[in-house]
């Protein structure tokens, strides 16, 4: 399939980052084992920060990127601008090696945080405009199953969905209390900051299960998912849409 670009699933070295949010990390998975991961959480732009977390990642590790045989990166949905540096970050990087790459679903990489717990892990990410990113997983021994795609939606749509569900439901995400008040009535758990948000190293276990699956592909096939148009592009098709109504 063109695009596509299988790794071997044996001495997987992944160098995966994220920067769908504020926060912006970088993490070296090798073989299931986190090696290290450089979080930062300030008023620093992504393009500042991202690679000097790269090369601190890899230089306290005693690995280059000639030893990485993946590069894995958050690819929505988030920030537009932060999913876009990060691509276009782990695209520059992997091209000159043509380095296998996975984009990861920023929400399921999130959910990873809460892959040992038994219930209903509700991923949510602040969407504005009285939405939410969210996908849905069940987590049990130890592993995580998507119950749905990703999309965004109404927060009281996403309320009358969780009803449904007889399980303890796990809130993660930055869209995380947004949502809790909602949620009161059927209990909803919300997750200690350290395992609310999304990591790097999140991004890496999620990409690790990726390349086991046949699923990375090519550097120039690397895309971000934002699911939604960006602001400035929805504000300009209600505008060209009033003209074409007058």
């Amino acid at each position: 399939m063109r695009g596509k670009n299988r790794v071997k699933a044996t001495n997987m070295l992944i160098l995966a980052l994220d920067s769908s949010a504020a926060p912006a990390s970088a993490a070296l998975l090798e073989n299931g084992k986190i090696l290290s991961e450089f979080y930062i959480n300030t008023k620093q732009t992504h393009s500042q920060t991202l690679m000097p977390m790269v090369e601190s990642v890899l230089k306290l590790t005693n690995k280059t990127l000639d030893d990485v045989t993946c590069m894995a990166v958050s690819a929505g949905p988030g920030s537009f601008t932060g999913v876009r540096i990060g691509v276009s970050c782990v695209k520059g990087l992997s091209m000159t090696r043509n380095i296998p790459c996975a984009g990861v679903s920023t929400l399921r990489a999130m959910a990873e945080n809460a892959r040992q717990l038994t219930g209903i892990v509700c991923a949510v990410m602040d969407a504005r405009c009285g939405q939410v990113y969210n996908a849905l997983f069940r987590a049990e021994d130890g592993k995580l199953t998507r119950l749905c795609d990703d999309r965004a939606l109404p927060i009281a749509e996403l309320l009358e969905e969780c009803k449904t569900f007889t399980e303890k439901i796990y809130l993660v995400g930055d869209g995380a209390e947004l949502c809790y008040k909602t949620f009161a009535a059927i209990r909803a758990e919300l997750l200690l900051p350290q395992l609310r948000f999304q990591r790097a190293s999140g991004v890496a276990m999620a990409a690790q299960e990726m390349v086991e699956n046949g699923q990375t592909v090519t550097p120039d096939a690397l895309m971000p998912i934002y699911l939604r148009l960006p602001q400035a592009e929805r504000e300009l098709k209600a505008k060209n849409a009033q003209k074409n109504n007058k």
